[in-house]
Order: C-alpha cells, then structure tokens, then sequence
C-alpha cells in the first residue's frame, strides 16, 4: 500500500536518528570534598582554585538514566556514588546522540578540554 502524503502545511518530523547513533556522554558535577580524596587530586596537578569538580562518562542510557544508577550504587563510580551532584547539561547535550566510537573519542577529549580549563576532572 502506498504512503499517504501530508496534508500541504503541516510540520515534518524530525529526521530519524540511525539505532547506532543512541550513545550519550555525560558530565556530573562534583561536591568539593572529592578534592580530599589524594587519588583525585592526584590526577588533577592543573586544578584551578574556584573551578567545578566533574566526572565525565559515555553511557548507551539517557544521562538522567545514568546519573541515577551511579547515585544507587549500580555500576558506579565511586567519587559520582559518594560526591556526584547534579548533571551538567551545558556541557555535553550538544553532542549527542552519537555512535559508540564517537562517544568514546568525545569522552576523553571533553575531559581533555575540561582539564586545560582548569577543571578537576575524573574519568574512569
């Protein structure tokens, strides 16, 4: 049977994404006790005073999905487990959803990014 055409005037859908294009990273902001923690400070000799604490993740769930379970204790990082906040929309919804390749690549690279900034960044 043929596809019915819209009527003239009416909105178009928004153009489906590929099934492999639903992989997310995600950044959660952290309390600022991580920065007691010897490993964490560690891992950030470049910390600027004042800048955020933040954990950068790739996950083929919804970040809120995500950031969920890493807050019970399912599949978590300890230091989103124990000092995760709240997710950082503005620093990662413009890039998803991607393929897991890309994801993988923009993950480390977001935390590169974070880093020069000044960020106290972790990624496991």
């Amino acid at each position: 049977m043929p596809k019915k055409a819209a009527p003239a005037g009416a909105p178009r859908a928004a153009p489906r994404q590929p099934r492999s294009h639903h992989y997310h990273v995600y950044v959660v902001e952290l309390g600022p006790l991580v920065w007691d923690i010897p490993r964490f400070r560690r891992a950030n000799p470049g910390y600027v005073t004042g800048q955020p604490f933040v954990y950068v993740g790739m996950t083929g769930l919804d970040p809120d999905v995500r950031f969920d379970k890493h807050k019970a204790g399912m599949q978590a990082n300890s230091f989103v487990r124990d000092h995760g906040m709240r997710l950082l929309p503005a620093l990662y919804e413009r890039y998803n959803p991607q393929p897991y390749a890309a994801a993988q690549d923009l993950e480390i690279e977001l935390g590169i990014r974070l880093r020069r900034a000044g960020y106290g960044v972790w990624q496991a």
